[in-house]
């Protein structure tokens, strides 16, 4: 399969150099949309451009764009006439379009939605009017439900003459003022009598979220009770969609990919720069300058204990590992700790489990660490008490490392800030410094004894 992709790709490529475009329109019409829609992953901003001009089924077009992250979907769109534009996102659900939406400048968005019909822009703005990380902004509002006094039969009836809902195997019951009262499965609807009333055989207990939840918890609940979809309800409990688990899994690769990208210092708006450096480079500064600073502290902790290192220059050989395995260990754990809050397996109920379970684990890896290292500076040095001044700090160090690595990104997100952006630059820097304070500080103590 992935020889059939590459020779696929190579060929657009070679078509896409030589212009040979009627040849390429003819292959596209020829390629399932999933496969146009992969290809897309490895052309540039200017060869996807030139693909979606040659693709010329609308809807085949609104796939491919489902399948980008937005941002991109709407520059692609931005090149073309605004019909073309206008028959494209009509013929993708409402959530996908309204995130294309969302990408695009006001004024180009504000024409699109007068040129829609007036069933498909109301629909829209209904979406647009929700944070886009709300469950009421990922929600899909083309939703099949059945009112609670309904025979199975007739249930069945209704359920054979919908069309272009969003529908899973749970169908949502309603009282006579649409508010969610109940759920049932397909299974169930097809294995009881036919006069049976939907109010006698669903379940009430329905596990639902509100407009405002946010996309990380949707995603959370769906993952923890294993449900393919998941109702979204307003304030008075009244059904105002689904959430399905199609959307769930764009929602968690997107909060793994920002958070990776945070965790790296870097930002997601990359790909939207595609190959320009310097806004590429003005991203990422930021947390480098923080690196920076964080640098520039440790030389100036070093000079003041410039004392001690003229009487003992050995100490100098040590400086890397300390903070470089310091700096490992605060990124391991703040890494365990960032995914923990993502994934809700960690919370501030369990946090202290966690800090002390990582102070066990740095000091259990600083003795082992320690130990050899104190050794090599023994043997090296001809010295053992350097070794044990080496020894003790590294094990102090990796201790303290682990559990900065818990308490960094738990101080931000008490701060109301992403965590994710503590556990590369921040920890690394804070982790520098109090490696080089606990290095130089026992060396000192123990100073008389090296000399």
């Amino acid at each position: 399969m992935e020889q059939k992709h590459q020779l696929l790709l190579d060929t657009v490529r070679r078509l896409i150099r030589r212009g040979a475009y009627p040849h390429l329109s003819k292959l596209l019409s020829k390629i399932h949309p999933a496969d146009i829609a992969h290809l897309f992953r490895y052309l540039d901003l200017k060869e996807q451009r030139i693909l979606f001009n040659l693709i010329e089924d609308p809807e085949t077009s609104a796939y491919v764009l489902s399948e980008l992250d937005h941002g991109t979907g709407a520059q692609l769109l931005e090149q073309i006439d605004r019909e073309t534009i206008t028959e494209v996102l009509q013929e993708m659900p409402y959530d996908d379009a309204v995130d294309i939406i969302r990408n695009m400048p006001d004024e180009l968005a504000e024409e699109i939605l007068n040129i829609m019909q007036d069933e498909d822009s109301t629909e829209i703005e209904q979406l647009l009017s929700y944070d886009e990380d709300s469950a009421g902004g990922i929600r899909s509002t083309e939703i099949f439900s059945l009112r609670e006094e309904m025979s199975v039969q007739e249930a069945i009836e209704a359920l054979q003459q919908a069309e272009d809902v969003e529908m899973v195997f749970y169908l949502y019951v309603t009282d006579e003022y649409n508010h969610l009262v109940g759920v049932l499965s397909l299974r169930q609807l097809l294995t009881v009598p036919p006069q049976t009333r939907l109010k006698d055989i669903m379940t009430r207990d329905v596990i639902r979220v509100t407009t405002d939840t946010d996309q990380e918890e949707v995603a959370h609940l769906v993952a923890r009770y294993n449900i393919l979809a998941i109702p979204v309800v307003d304030d008075s409990n009244k059904l105002m969609g689904i959430v399905t688990v199609d959307d769930v899994i764009d929602v968690m690769r997107e909060e793994a990919t920002e958070d990776i990208f945070k965790m790296a210092g870097a930002s997601e708006e990359e790909l939207l720069y595609g190959f320009k450096s310097f806004k590429i480079a003005r991203l990422r500064l930021p947390w480098l300058l923080v690196n920076l600073f964080g640098g520039v502290i440790t030389g100036y902790l070093m000079w003041m204990f410039k004392a001690t290192l003229e009487q003992i220059v050995a100490l100098v050989s040590f400086v890397p590992v300390i903070t470089g395995m310091g700096g490992n260990v605060g990124g391991q754990s703040a890494t365990i700790v960032v995914r923990g809050f993502a994934t809700g397996r960690i919370d501030m109920g369990t946090l202290r489990r966690v800090f002390f379970k990582e102070l066990r684990v740095g000091f259990i890896m600083g003795t082992v660490c320690g130990s050899t290292i104190g050794l090599v500076a023994w043997f090296w040095h001809h010295n053992p008490f350097l070794g044990l001044v080496v020894g003790l700090a590294m094990v102090t160090a990796m201790t303290v490392a682990a559990s900065m690595g818990v308490l960094a990104p738990t101080f931000l997100k008490k701060m109301g800030v992403d965590p994710a952006i503590a556990s590369s630059p921040f920890v690394q820097t804070a982790n520098d410094i109090t490696g080089i304070l606990i290095y130089f500080g026992t060396a000192t103590m123990f100073l008389r004894f090296l000399l």
